[in-house]
C-alpha cells in the first residue's frame, strides 16, 4: 500500500528550514551589534616612524568614533611586510585584528618571493584604501648631488664603485622605486635595504649610503629641515603640495616615470559580512573628516576613497602592473 505524506509534512519542513535560517541570520546580526567589545589592534608589518606607521596610527584613530572603540596598533616587521600580513591572515577572522597592507604586501611582494606565507588576495578581505603618497629621493645634507642629472650622471662615471641607495625594506615600493629608476636611467645602482626609515634615513645623513629611497611622509620632517637630508625629486606625476618647490623625476629628465605608494586596510578572510561592512563604514566616516586630510596634506598624502570590491579591483590592476614590471626587469628578493 502506497504511504502519502501529510499534507502538513512539507510546510513543517519549509518552517523549520525558514527557523534556521532566520536563527542563522539573528546570530550574524548579534555578533555584528556586540561588535566590538574590546580594543581592535591594526598590525604594522613594518617598524616606528615610517610611513606605514603613520597612516596605521592614523586611520586607527579615524576609526575609533565609528567603532566606539579603542582602537591600538602593533609593529610586527620582516620579509618587506610578509611577517606582519601573515600573521593577520592567520588571525581569528573576528574582527579584531586588522593589517595596514601596502602597495609592497598586497601587490609587488608576491612576485619577488618563492615563500609566501600567505595569498594577498584570496586570504585577506579589502577594507579601505587608507592614503596615497609619492615616494621621494634624497641625499645628505652634505652630499655634491642636487638634481636627478647629478645622479644619474655620478652613476655612469662610477664605473667600479655604483652609488647606493637606501630603502626601507626588500619588496618595499620605495625598493621598487629605486629599480625602477635604474631602468629608466640606464644606470647601476647598489641597493642597500634598512629596516624602516628609523635606520635608512641616518645612514643617508651620515654618508654611508649615498641616495635614500622612500615614502614622502617617512621623510618629510627631515627634508624640510634641511640640516640632515635633502630633497632631490618626488616621484609622481605631478609635483607634490607639501614640498612645492620639489620637482618631480618626469620633470627632471625622466619623463613617464610615475610611482605612487599607497597603504590599506584588511581583514582575515571569513570575517563576518556585517564585521566587514562595520569597518568598512567606520574607516570610511573616519578618512571624510577634514582634519584627517588637512593633517595627510601636511605629509604629502592623500586619504583614500576605494573601499570593498573597489579596494579589490584596483589591487587587481596593481598586480598586473608591478608583475609584469618585475618579470620584464628580472626583480628578485635576493
Amino acid at each position: 500500500m502506497k504511504h502519502f505524506p501529510h499534507p502538513l509534512a512539507g510546510r513543517r519542513r519549509l518552517a523549520a528550514a525558514l527557523a534556521a535560517t532566520l536563527g542563522l541570520l539573528a546570530l550574524s546580526g548579534a555578533h555584528a551589534a556586540g561588535y566590538p567589545e574590546h580594543p581592535v589592534t591594526v598590525v604594522v608589518p613594518y617598524p616606528p616612524g615610517g610611513g606605514a606607521d603613520i597612516f596605521g596610527r592614523a586611520i586607527a584613530h579615524a576609526m575609533e568614533p565609528g567603532l566606539k572603540q579603542t582602537v591600538l596598533v602593533e609593529n610586527k616587521p620582516g620579509a618587506g611586510g610578509n611577517v606582519g600580513m601573515a600573521y593577520v591572515a592567520r588571525a581569528k577572522a573576528d574582527g579584531y585584528t586588522l593589517g595596514l597592507g601596502t602597495i609592497g604586501t598586497q601587490t609587488i611582494n608576491q612576485f619577488l618571493y618563492s615563500n609566501m606565507a600567505f595569498d594577498p588576495e584570496h586570504d585577506l578581505v579589502p577594507i579601505a584604501l587608507v592614503s596615497t603618497t609619492p615616494n621621494v629621493i634624497a641625499v645628505s645634507a652634505k652630499s655634491p648631488y642636487k638634481t636627478v642629472a647629478d645622479i644619474i650622471e655620478a652613476a655612469r662615471a662610477a664605473k667600479e664603485k655604483k652609488l647606493t641607495y637606501a630603502s626601507p625594506g626588500v619588496g618595499s615600493s620605495v625598493h621598487l622605486t629605486g629599480a625602477y629608476f635604474e631602468a629608466m636611467a640606464g644606470i647601476p645602482l647598489l641597493h642597500v635595504p634598512f629596516k624602516g626609515t628609523s635606520a635608512s634615513l641616518p645612514a643617508v645623513a651620515g654618508g654611508q649610503v649615498d641616495l635614500l629611497f622612500d615614502n614622502l611622509p617617512g621623510s618629510l620632517a627631515q627634508i624640510k629641515d634641511g640640516k640632515l637630508v635633502r630633497g632631490v625629486a618626488v616621484t609622481s606625476a605631478q609635483r607634490d603640495p607639501s614640498v612645492p618647490d620639489l620637482p618631480t623625476v618626469a620633470e627632471s629628465g625622466l619623463p613617464g616615470f610615475d610611482v605612487t605608494a599607497w597603504f590599506a586596510l584588511y581583514a582575515p578572510r571569513s570575517t563576518p559580512a556585517p564585521v566587514v561592512k562595520q569597518l568598512i563604514e567606520a574607516a570610511r566616516g573616519g578618512l571624510r573628516d577634514p582634519a584627517l586630510a588637512a593633517s595627510f596634506a601636511t605629509m604629502g598624502a592623500k586619504p583614500g576613497t576605494l573601499f570593498g570590491d573597489d579596494l579589490a579591483a584596483f589591487e587587481r590592476a596593481e598586480r598586473k602592473k608591478w608583475g609584469q614590471l618585475i618579470k620584464d626587469k628580472g626583480i628578485t628578493a635576493q
